[in-house]
């Protein structure tokens, strides 16, 4: 039986009522509830405060360049389709650096589950404004505000048709959890939105900015219905839809993929006469060339 206890506790270096601590006890009741053990489950993060989350709990570990984490968990998931893998970083590295990899991700539909910590705001950096960052907002690399459009991630990964696209919030835990663990057990791309307060840098998007405004989708809504997904999708403001906002049941990249049919790639022979062959066939067209 897997327990909270078995993900650890660590010293964070997290500033003092951030959302991240509500996020991070989150992903471990979400990991549980799943009923998946440590040793089964590979983080892949980015940079930022939102990457050191996986830092902070016992589990596989992969932590790579700003922006760059859903290559590696890619790379990671087909050489391993047994593994349970998760991409954990923010809204800058994962909408900002990381934006075209969210895009490719979307496409192929590996069997990822991404957790963003969106905070709309950069905060590891001192709080320079994010991809998600509101209109206006002042910051002190932008003291006349913002004048880009706010982007919209959920609306993005609903128009493009992601497997599974959700939103949640800090401020419950519960819900926050229940949607991770579904959105691991779902079979394909699992893109999990979670609003957090940056206490530090986001004066304006506070924890009572938000659960003044989060609403729960009932249980009459239907996430299978793509017209209705995509109107609730762009639904931002006074209210902020939280809950899974679209579903499908498209077929995970690594299904399709016909050398993977065999099994997974760890742990299996290399064909080594065939690999030398290849290689001599390579160097013959290279020679010709």
């Amino acid at each position: 039986m897997v327990s909270i206890e078995d993900y650890g506790t660590y010293e964070t270096a997290w500033c003092p009522g951030c959302g991240n601590f509500a996020l991070l006890e989150g992903v471990k009741k979400g990991l549980v509830e799943a009923g998946l053990a440590p040793r089964d489950v590979l983080f892949v993060s980015g940079i930022g405060q939102a990457a050191k989350a996986p830092h902070y709990l016992s589990a596989n570990l992969f932590n790579g360049l700003h922006g760059r984490s859903l290559p590696v968990a890619t790379g990671a998931k087909l050489a391993n389709p047994n593994l349970t893998v998760l991409v954990e970083s923010g809204d800058g590295c994962c909408y900002g650096e990381g934006g075209n990899h969210f895009l490719a991700a979307i496409r192929r539909n590996v069997d990822v589950t991404m957790i963003v910590h969106d905070n709309q705001i950069y905060g590891l950096t001192k709080g320079q404004a994010s991809p998600t960052s509101e209109e206006g907002t002042r910051t002190k690399a932008q003291p006349a505000g913002v004048i880009l459009e706010r982007f919209n991630p959920v609306a993005v990964a609903v128009a493009m048709r992601a497997g599974f696209v959700a939103r949640s919030f800090t401020g419950n835990v519960d819900h926050l959890a229940e949607t991770i663990r579904r959105g691991i057990a779902h079979r394909g791309l699992a893109v999990i939105d979670v609003l957090q307060p940056c206490v530090s840098f986001n004066k304006v998007n506070t924890f009572a900015w938000y659960k003044k405004r989060c609403r729960e989708l009932g249980d009459d809504y239907d996430p299978t219905d793509w017209s209705a997904a995509m109107k609730t999708a762009v639904e931002w403001g006074d209210t902020i839809p939280v809950g899974v906002i679209y579903q499908n049941d498209r077929p995970p990249f690594e299904s399709l993929e016909s050398v993977l049919a065999k099994g997974p790639l760890v742990g299996r022979e290399v064909d080594r006469a065939a690999l030398a062959g290849e290689m001599m066939r390579i160097g013959g067209i290279a020679a010709d060339a």
